[in-house]
């Protein structure tokens, strides 16, 4: 005979299976004792975004430079010499630009935006990174936004937090850096900063530049755009050379364009 076990089933099983219930005893040898050593709280490493540089700000990585486009934004329509022009933002799911087949920013951008952290104990806002060409012609399609470095790693756009309304106490921070550091200890072309004063600028305020860097401010009125969509001023730092291959830093199509991983 077969018997199944039902919620409230006979009594009788029930007190059945009690009694043919057995159990099974530990045997251990006099005065032996098992210890387990009591639990340790251990600090959970941090991820590398979270790193603090100072006074629990997090660290600028090549993560807070991912391209801002997204499948979302609507289609936009621009005349572009002449004709109605429709254009798509890219999806945002891509990778960086590469360099030996690695993510890469110009680590001159990083390192000066942490600078700028170290020497304010503020959160520097990274507005716009990388913009791979999809994304950059959609937020800008005027000719002069063709080139432009954001599209190879080499170009950020930012703001201090708390010190919006003070650009012109960043750059002189972004000036501070090469005095500062040993590595360009003695060598003029990159200590001392010129005026940029042909007007191609785009912008009311004559940018600043040495041998590596060239900066520009954006007053509240100027380049605004989908990724500077704030009423703030704000920076905007390029790369003009390239420390590691002691070459100029140029946009070029193949950069560009073929430079990076579609997902």
């Amino acid at each position: 005979m077969f018997t199944a076990c039902q919620e409230g089933g006979d009594s009788s099983y029930r007190e059945l299976r009690k009694r043919n219930q057995k159990g099974e005893y530990l045997y251990r040898h006099f005065d032996e004792v098992t210890l387990i050593p009591p639990m340790e709280a251990r600090e959970r490493k941090l991820y590398p975004w979270e790193d603090p540089v100072q006074g629990g700000i997090n660290k600028i990585t090549k993560e807070y430079f991912r391209c801002k486009g997204s499948s979302s934004h609507p289609a936009k329509y621009e005349v572009v010499k002449g004709e109605k022009v429709h254009f798509l933002d890219c999806s945002g799911s891509h990778s960086l630009p590469l360099r030996d087949g690695k993510e890469f920013i110009f680590p001159i951008l990083i390192d000066l935006l942490n600078y700028i952290q170290e020497k304010t104990g503020k959160q520097v806002i990274v507005t716009s990174g990388h913009r791979c060409p999809d994304h950059n012609r959609y937020i800008n399609a005027a000719a002069q936004n063709r080139y432009s470095k954001h599209q190879i790693g080499a170009e950020v756009s930012f703001y201090v937090k708390g010190m919006e309304r003070e650009p012109g106490m960043i750059v002189k921070l972004l000036m501070d850096y090469y005095k500062d550091r040993q590595k360009y200890a003695g060598k003029r072309e990159y200590q001392d900063f010129l005026r940029y004063e042909k007007k191609d600028s785009n912008v009311a305020l004559q940018p600043w530049y040495n041998k590596e860097v060239f900066i520009k401010v954006f007053q509240s009125h100027e380049g605004r755009d989908l990724d500077n969509n704030h009423a703030y001023p704000y920076l905007s730092i390029q790369v003009r050379f390239d420390d590691e291959l002691q070459s100029r830093v140029n946009y070029s199509w193949d950069l560009a364009w073929k430079n990076f991983l579609r997902y």
